[in-house]
């Protein structure tokens, strides 16, 4: 048996070491962030990112129909009526990736108040996965508020790079989620897709973890 490369040794670390030193060394830093940091390297090294090079090796066993309704708190009093435009804030969380998984995602109106926080437990997934399901659960609230444009915030570079047409989606468990993120998308008069760095995008990471914590 050959040696492991160093992208399968940062892979292994990544989803299996609980990293506890580092990430109490690190004020700010979560196990999932660090998690995503190691793959991020990892992919530097192997070439690019694993998703977009190669299907995903990690099984959904527990998938669920994404039309399933999620945990959904209003907020203020524009969450009873129809907005023209709302933002969403998505993200996933997988622990141990792949591992207990949650969606998260949060509506804002163009003010920047917030309408609505949604979070859905997912069971046994993949960190990708969860933040597929974090779009869609956004996605699908906004268009139950009536909103004809839809501005898309997320951390995921991979999820915002996909949509966007710059990476293919080979991954089989990920290319359902994909094709129901464009078919959700094309409902809308106008969409934007942006990615952000991971601190303007807390509440929707809360949400996700909250759905874990909760098991909403």
């Amino acid at each position: 048996m050959p040696p492991p490369s160093l992208v399968d040794v940062l892979r292994h670390i990544a989803r299996e070491e609980p990293l506890t030193a580092t990430v109490r060394a690190f004020r700010g830093l979560t196990r999932e962030h660090l998690g995503q940091l190691l793959d991020e390297a990892a992919e530097q090294l192997g070439g690019g990112p694993r998703e977009a090079e190669a299907p995903d090796s990690e099984p959904a066993p527990m998938a669920e129909p994404v039309s399933t309704v999620p945990s959904i708190e209003a907020v203020g009093p524009a969450a009873g009526g129809a907005l023209n435009r709302v933002r969403v804030y998505s993200d996933g969380a997988a622990r141990g990736n792949p591992g207990p998984a949650g969606a998260g995602a949060v509506l804002m109106n163009t003010e920047g108040a917030v309408v609505a926080r949604l979070g859905k437990f997912l069971g046994h997934q993949t960190n990708n996965y969860a933040e597929y399901m974090g779009l869609l659960i956004g996605l699908q609230h906004a268009k139950s508020l009536g909103a004809r444009e839809v501005e898309v915030f997320a951390d995921s570079e991979l999820l915002i790079r996909q949509l966007g047409g710059r990476y293919q989606v080979k991954s089989p468990t990920l290319k359902p989620l994909f094709l129901e993120a464009q078919k959700l998308l094309a409902t809308f008069g106008k969409v934007k897709l942006a990615h952000v760095p991971r601190a303007q995008n807390a509440e929707a990471d809360e949400m996700s973890n909250r759905a874990i914590d909760e098991r909403m």
